[in-house]
């Protein structure tokens, strides 16, 4: 094991693992669609017998079926269809979760400015319905829609003079899935051919689904041109869904699978050490040979080369530290995708997005994601294509 690797392991099997998590998932599905029924159909609103039983049965429908449709939608058959209804009704109860309890906050404050029952909580419900709808209409248009171009200067100490200005197209997180976005996918390349990239990258999570079920949506990639290097690392997600297999079809689509290890790109005299390691999940994956190592990925490399690595958890940034990487570049997060999701996501992650500080020499930039994962919604998180414009010191 490496110097500062931070890994996920095998967990150990303990007595009620299994019902501890299974309480833990009723109790947060109770809470999900627990709380926007209560202030959409109850909490004083005094509907028609009608409507209120309507209603509750709608829910009642829902929460039942959810659990199902997502174990058989994500489970190992990936039923694309059952895997759609479940991550769209994952995003609708989310959004309505959020705003039920604004709504409740709401209904407070009309109380307390003397609206009587059942009028407070009938405009509390209208606000937050109306509210849903506009932040689900709009993410799902955000979550659809090709990525802006993101433009960022990253200045590299290290790096010699002959590679200053090098351009790098950072991909991440494209999670071609269960909606068929090959269209989308061609678009991508498009738009990444417009950018004179010299380094393409993809830092993981490019699918949800073997690659039998993704090639398609995955082809245009072979398309993508860089005049120096195409780079791709694994993610959390290929270890559901053949990770071997994904490294060795992104090869055959012409990418250097940097699975732990290098390649150095030279121009000018000047030369950039371009490493890869696999996921921090990957040691737990079951999956031979597969395991984050950065020891391996820089063995061999002259230490007077800057070093830019790939990885695809910004939680990784400790190793990078401890092997005097320059510049990690990282997804995962996806800019937490449905807000306010990116307050869980940062008791896991040391960044959210953007370019970060980690030690004197090693800086992270955090891409938002190309791609979304699950729900097709995104919610103050934008989606991004990357170009990473590096420059040596002055």
């Amino acid at each position: 094991m490496s110097v500062g690797e931070a890994v996920e392991t095998e967990p150990r099997r303990r007595p009620g693992r299994a019902v501890r998590f299974a309480l833990i998932v009723v109790a947060v599905l109770a809470l999900l669609f627990g709380v926007p029924w209560w202030t959409l159909l109850g909490s004083g609103n005094d509907w028609p017998t009608g409507v209120f039983v309507t209603g509750t049965v709608i829910f009642a429908v829902a929460l039942a079926a959810f659990p199902v449709l997502m174990f058989t939608g994500h489970g190992r058959n990936h039923r694309d269809g059952a895997a759609v209804v479940a991550d769209t009704t994952l995003g609708v109860i989310w959004v309505l979760f959020v705003q039920s309890l604004f709504g409740q906050v709401l209904t407070l404050l009309l109380w307390a400015f003397g609206v009587g029952a059942p009028a407070r909580s009938r405009i509390a419900t209208v606000v937050v319905a109306v509210v849903s709808l506009v932040l689900l209409l709009w993410g799902y248009a955000e979550a659809r829609r090709v990525p802006r171009v993101r433009r960022v200067d990253v200045t590299v100490p290290r790096l010699g003079r002959g590679l200053d200005g090098l351009r790098l197209v950072l991909l991440t997180d494209t999670h071609y899935g269960p909606i068929d976005r090959s269209r989308w996918s061609r678009r991508v390349t498009e738009v990444v051919n417009t950018l004179d990239a010299d380094v393409v990258a993809h830092t993981g999570d490019i699918a949800d689904g073997e690659v039998a079920q993704r090639r398609t949506q995955a082809a245009p990639l072979a398309d993508i041109r860089a005049s120096m290097a195409r780079v791709y690392v694994t993610g959390n997600h290929e270890y559901f869904s053949g990770a071997q297999r994904w490294v060795e079809h992104m090869a055959s689509l012409g990418w250097e699978a940097l699975h732990n290890r290098y390649v150095e790109v030279t121009r000018d005299g000047a030369t950039l050490i371009i490493a890869g390691v696999d996921d921090r999940t990957a040691a737990g994956s079951g999956v031979p040979g597969h395991h984050a190592d950065h020891e391996a990925a820089l063995a061999g490399a002259d230490p007077s080369l800057p070093i830019l690595l790939l990885a695809h958890q910004p939680a990784q940034i400790t190793g990078a530290i401890a092997h005097g990487v320059d510049l990690q570049i990282s997804g995962h997060t996806h800019g937490g995708q449905i807000w306010p999701f990116h307050y869980l996501v940062r008791l896991d992650q040391p960044v959210l997005q953007g370019l970060s500080r980690h030690s004197d020499r090693t800086q992270l930039y955090t891409s938002r994601g190309t791609g979304f994962w699950g729900p097709p919604f995104r919610v103050f998180a934008p989606s991004e294509i990357t170009l990473l414009t590096l420059h040596a010191a002055p």
